[in-house]
This record gives C-alpha cells, sequence and structure tokens, in this order.
C-alpha cells in the first residue's frame, strides 16, 4: 500500500501563501486522484480539492476557489497545494488522501499525520 506524507505546513499571517506537499513514500501513485482534506478544530474533516491523477483534472471547495491550486510532480511522485490569501479560517490540520476519483466520498487506505496550517489574523 502506497503511504503519502503530507508536509508543508506552518504559521502565517493573513494575506500570506504557504505550499503543501503530499508525497509518495517510495512508489508511484497507485490511485486514480488524491484529495486534500482540512479538519479545524472542532470541527469535522472536510474536502478541499482534489485532482485527477489520470488527467490532471482539479475541483475546489468554493471557499478556497481563486486562492488555492493544485499541482503535481510525477517523477517526484508529489502534489502540491500552493494556498495564496490565506485567511485565519483556513486554520486546520491538512491531509491528503487517495481517491478513486474525485467525486467519490471514500477514500483508499488510512488518514496519515497531516500537517498543521495556522493563519493570524
Amino acid at each position: 500500500e502506497v503511504q503519502l506524507v503530507e508536509s508543508g505546513g506552518g504559521l502565517v499571517q493573513a494575506g500570506g501563501s504557504l505550499r503543501l506537499s503530499c508525497a509518495a513514500s517510495g512508489v508511484a501513485f497507485d490511485g486514480r486522484a488524491i484529495g486534500w482534506f482540512r479538519q479545524a478544530p472542532g470541527k469535522g474533516r472536510e474536502g478541499v480539492s482534489c485532482i485527477s491523477l489520470s488527467d490532471g483534472t482539479t475541483s475546489y471547495e468554493n471557499s478556497v476557489k481563486g486562492r488555492f491550486t493544485l499541482s503535481t510532480d510525477n517523477a517526484k511522485n508529489t502534489v502540491y497545494l500552493q494556498m495564496n490569501s490565506l485567511k485565519p479560517e483556513d486554520t486546520a490540520i491538512y491531509y491528503c488522501a487517495k481517491k478513486p476519483n474525485c467525486r467519490a466520498t471514500i477514500i483508499f487506505g488510512s488518514w496519515g499525520q497531516g500537517t498543521q496550517v495556522t493563519v493570524s489574523s
């Protein structure tokens, strides 16, 4: 089973940027899509964005459209989430996971450790 590892989180001021990475450890991605999720304190986990590995199609949750951008580096087996114009409400632990496709509500495997993003006002 391919394991995904998230990194790149940190503390940033409102309006700032961060780039999160989702790396497959040792082998190429074997899922059909990679989704990014987040869980804010006291709230449930929600989907943020997703990229289809077959054709590069992306989708974004409304609150991040125009601010977040997905990209892939196939040579590094890594998916990136570029987050610009960050807001305090973006504060959460961010996770990535494999999915059958971007419309699916299930993920393959288990959740990783995630990476903490904190946006100060």
